[in-house]
């Protein structure tokens, strides 16, 4: 695109890079209450492997990729090269956390329900 990036687009972005932070912030809370202490007996070995190891790791990546995608765009000279490493950082950050999201009906999800 040729038009700069007006302010709504980019606080878009800043909002983006802001709820990333707050999940990460939330989902280590959650991590360390839950797998500090206590480890639910259904879990499987695979679901432990899942939670423990799997699901932070791609999270944690999805947001190092969101906040490279942003400091990126500022630092970069052209309207152009902007609109790209915010589209391509942030695009591979929603297929990762969708990625380790444990959807109902996949081997992580079965027998889950969506809330």
């Amino acid at each position: 695109m040729k038009r700069p990036i007006i302010v709504w687009e980019r606080m878009v972005a800043i909002v983006a890079l802001t709820l990333c932070h707050v999940q990460v912030v939330l989902g280590i809370i959650i991590y360390s209450i839950r797998f500090k202490r206590y480890v639910p007996p259904s879990f499987s070995p695979r679901d432990i492997t899942f939670w423990k190891y799997e699901h932070i790791t791609m999270m944690l990546l999805a947001v190092i990729l969101v906040t490279v995608g942003r400091v990126l765009s500022k630092r970069a000279v052209t309207e152009n090269a902007k609109w790209k490493f915010i589209a391509i950082f942030y695009l591979i950050a929603v297929v990762l956390m969708c990625f380790a999201i444990p959807w109902p009906g996949g081997a992580m999800g079965l027998n889950r329900e969506w809330l």
